[in-house]
C-alpha cells in the first residue's frame, strides 16, 4: 500500500491506544514514539529509552518476563524495528504472554531525514512476527482497524506485534525527562513501590 493512502495520525494514534490503558507499561524507543507517548500523557509508568537504538522491544521483554503480572507495551518506530528484527524471533521464543510491540510505522527514517525505509518497499514486519511464532499479528491501516487493534494490544495473550500505518506528518516535539537516572527512579518506584530505592 502506497504512502499515499496512509490516513492513520501517529500521535491520534498512540493517545487512541493508551486512553485505556489502565496500569500498563510503555516502553518507547527513540524519536517519535517518545515523543507521541510522553505527548499522550507523561507519567511514571513510561520508560522512554533516548538513545538505546534497537534495544527497547528487549528492554520490553526482559520487563515482561519479570512482571508476568503487568502489561507491557512497546512502541518502536519501523527503522528501529528493522535495526532489531532478530528480537522478534528471541520475543517469540519467550513467549511472553503480558507483551506487545506496537510498531509505529511511517515507512520512513523520520530522525535521520525521511529516506524511505524497508517498510515502505514491501517488507512485512508483522510477516516477520507471524514466521518466528508471534500468538497475534496483524496490520491496522485505518480507524477501524485500529479499534479492533486496541483491544488485542491491551487484553490479548501475548506476545502481541501490531504494525500501525501511519502518515509523514509531522508532529510539535513532546519531550518528556531527559534525566536517564529520574526516569530509573520513577519507574521502578511506580513499578514496586515507595520502598524500592533501599
Amino acid at each position: 500500500m502506497s504512502s499515499q493512502q496512509i490516513s492513520l495520525n501517529r500521535r491520534a494514534v498512540v493517545a487512541r491506544i493508551l486512553e485505556q490503558r489502565g496500569d500498563a507499561l510503555a516502553i518507547t524507543s527513540l524519536g517519535n514514539p517518545t515523543f507521541d507517548v510522553a505527548a499522550a500523557g507523561d507519567c511514571p509508568q513510561n520508560f522512554y529509552l533516548w538513545g538505546a537504538m534497537g534495544g527497547a522491544v528487549m528492554v520490553g521483554l526482559g520487563l515482561a518476563l519479570a512482571q508476568p503480572d503487568k502489561r507491557v507495551i512497546v512502541f518502536v518506530g519501523d527503522g528501529e524495528m528493522m535495526m532489531g528484527l532478530g528480537s522478534l524471533a528471541t520475543v517469540a521464543c519467550h513467549g511472553a504472554a503480558n507483551l506487545s510491540i506496537v510498531v509505529i510505522d511511517n515507512e520512513h527514517y523520520a530522525e535521520t531525514g525521511m529516506q524511505p525505509a524497508h517498510a515502505g518497499r514491501g517488507v512485512s514486519i508483522s510477516e516477520v512476527a507471524r514466521a518466528v511464532g508471534f500468538r497475534h499479528f496483524g496490520v491496522a491501516r485505518t480507524a477501524d482497524e485500529l479499534e479492533h487493534a486496541v483491544e488485542t494490544i491491551l487484553n490479548g495473550e501475548g506476545p502481541v506485534q501490531v504494525t500501525v500505518k501511519v502518515t509523514t506528518e509531522p508532529a510539535p516535539t513532546a519531550l518528556p525527562p531527559r534525566d536517564g537516572p529520574h526516569l530509573r527512579s520513577r519507574f521502578r518506584e511506580a513499578l514496586l513501590g515507595s520502598d524500592a530505592h533501599r
